[in-house]
């Protein structure tokens, strides 16, 4: 059975807005919904014996949250295949197990514990960060999230791991029958010789090289998705969070280590998460010694 699409729900207005997001998304995939809600209150209320009917309020309220967000998913897709879960797990925890078997996980900006101040909530990214899958943070104005664009961003870095977020844009950009604007940023040295070849007409040549080597494989995978190559001067997470604006969905890679090593983040997609004007897709790729270690 193919891979669902796992939505965490909390009952926040982010959550549910990360829910609409997520259904919409699954219909275009055609992909199965599971829509998921963790929490820890077994730990606090402690388990109800089995000789009595009683159930603790903390579980009351997660069958309610669950149950209230997969009808409003079936009433927004009517033919879309929904399953739901309460898992009593901390919630980063209970999304980064589902991450194992999913095809992506969607969450929202911020969650119903995170101070009205933070830009991103730190369920959303932690499991960003630590995620072996894709995970989509739902941000941005009602233009992007019922994806009116018709454009799908992609920051295209340095290193081999975005060849999985390039695979993963064009997917999205082919499904969405909208444009790939495939974004290469580069910075001028602070101080060029005279004769380098920025200043003799190749500014971002590598760059631009570089970033057609990537594009190619899945752009003949793909020959119906209109691209748009840019080699852009300045720093990419600035050039990223600035076009957002303009694009429905912002695709940017991550490298995953084997073993707990703390967050996993550059600094582009974590500010891209903090500041995009559009939902935010993190497409991990673990580095091939690591994979081959755990062999």
């Amino acid at each position: 059975m193919e891979s669902p699409l796992v939505v965490g729900v909390d009952g926040s207005d982010p959550a549910l807005e990360a829910l609409d997001w997520a259904v919409d998304e699954a219909v275009r995939h055609g992909l199965l919904l599971r829509v998921v809600h963790a929490s820890l209150w077994e730990r606090y209320e402690g388990v109800v014996p089995s000789w009595t009917t009683d159930r603790p309020p903390g579980q009351v309220l997660a069958e309610h949250v669950v149950a209230t967000a997969a009808e409003r998913a079936r009433r927004r897709a009517p033919g879309l295949g929904v399953t739901t879960a309460v898992l009593a797990e901390e919630p980063a925890a209970g999304l980064l197990a589902e991450a194992r078997t999913a095809a992506a996980v969607v969450v929202g900006s911020r969650g119903r514990g995170a101070f009205a101040g933070l830009l991103l909530g730190s369920v959303g990214l932690v499991v960003a960060a630590r995620s072996p899958g894709p995970v989509v943070v739902v941000r941005g104005d009602r233009y992007a999230l019922e994806s009116r664009h018709g454009r799908v961003l992609l920051g295209v870095g340095e290193h081999g791991a975005d060849a999985a977020a390039v695979r993963f844009a064009f997917r999205e950009a082919a499904v969405r029958d909208a444009e790939l604007d495939a974004v290469r940023a580069w910075r001028r040295p602070a101080h060029t010789p005279a004769g380098h070849p920025l200043l003799t007409g190749d500014e971002g040549g590598s760059d631009e090289r570089h970033a057609t080597g990537l594009l190619e494989p899945a752009a003949r995978e793909h020959p119906g998705v209109r691209l748009r190559r840019s080699t852009v001067e300045g720093p990419a997470h600035r050039v990223l969070t600035e076009r957002s604006a303009a694009a429905d969905l912002l695709v940017v890679g991550a490298r995953r280590r084997a073993g707990p090593v703390g967050l996993e983040l550059g600094r582009v997609a974590h500010r891209a998460l903090h500041h995009a004007s559009c939902p935010v897709a993190v497409v991990p790729r673990r580095e091939p010694e690591d994979a081959e270690a755990d062999r």
